[in-house]
């Protein structure tokens, strides 16, 4: 892999992990510009690597809150986990290759796209994620899971089953991406215990270490133009991206 296409996806991958665009629909679509050109096991684990870095530096403070007041979110957590947990290892080992269709990413776009624009109607106050139930962790932690498909944003999706649960629009977000670091984490440790296996680990470590920084800085910078736009009501407008970009790519499959 050269460094342009190593910079390409990590670019890829720091914006659209955060922002509500989805990650995996642009990766599949990106690798079918790039002529199937697929990042190997090594470059998936590091790119996922430094965008988790992103989300462990963004929400310091959150995260330290955990360990003391905040103890009863670890369960809320680890009960939205298990649905996409569950179903992620059930398309890994029974389907693998199901979720690399670009028309299919097309399609979610479209359907990321209707959900941004429900967050505007769902969006009318609420409570902190520290008051979330056991269920609402549950139902958040479903729509983590349909953001297994390509082109279903993870957080415009979760954020939208939070608003969804009663939390205000704040609340939403920040839980979506705690609820991130075990998804992510899962995720990468899956693809490193592949890769330590024999897998694919073909890319120079220069190059890898470049991908890791370039996806961590773009991530950073991602997260904090996203919540900027949470707080003055703007999540909406990430619709009006992700619709046209979906019906391009379809017909573009379809053609």
């Amino acid at each position: 892999m050269s460094l342009l296409e190593i910079l390409i996806l990590a670019v890829v991958q720091g914006v659209t992990e955060f922002l509500p665009i989805s990650s995996s629909g642009h990766l599949v679509v990106v690798a079918e510009l790039l002529e199937g050109v697929k990042p190997d096991g090594a470059v998936n684990v590091v790119l996922h690597a430094g965008t988790l870095l992103s989300i462990l530096v963004f929400f310091r403070r959150r995260i330290a809150l955990l360990a003391g007041a905040d103890r009863r979110v670890i369960g809320l957590l680890i009960a939205g986990t298990v649905p996409a947990a569950a179903l992620g290892l059930l398309i890994r080992y029974r389907y693998p290759g199901a979720l690399e269709s670009p028309l299919l990413a097309g399609c979610m776009l479209i359907v990321t796209g209707v959900l941004l624009l429900g967050t505007r109607a769902l969006d009318h106050g609420g409570e902190g994620y520290e008051e979330l139930s056991p269920a609402g962790s549950v139902e958040i932690g479903l729509f983590q899971a349909l953001a297994l498909l390509p082109g279903i944003s993870r957080s415009g999706a979760t954020i939208f089953g939070g608003l969804l649960a009663g939390l205000d629009r704040r609340a939403a977000a920040t839980f979506s991406f705690l609820l991130a670091i075990p998804a992510i984490g899962g995720a990468s440790a899956l693809e490193l215990v592949e890769l330590l296996r024999g897998g694919d680990g073909s890319t120079a470590p220069g190059l890898l270490i470049f991908g890791c920084a370039v996806a961590f800085v773009v991530g950073l910078a991602s997260l904090g133009w996203l919540f900027r736009w949470i707080e003055n009501g703007k999540l909406h407008y990430f619709a009006y991206y992700c619709l046209p970009i979906g019906a391009a790519v379809v017909i573009w499959q379809l053609a």
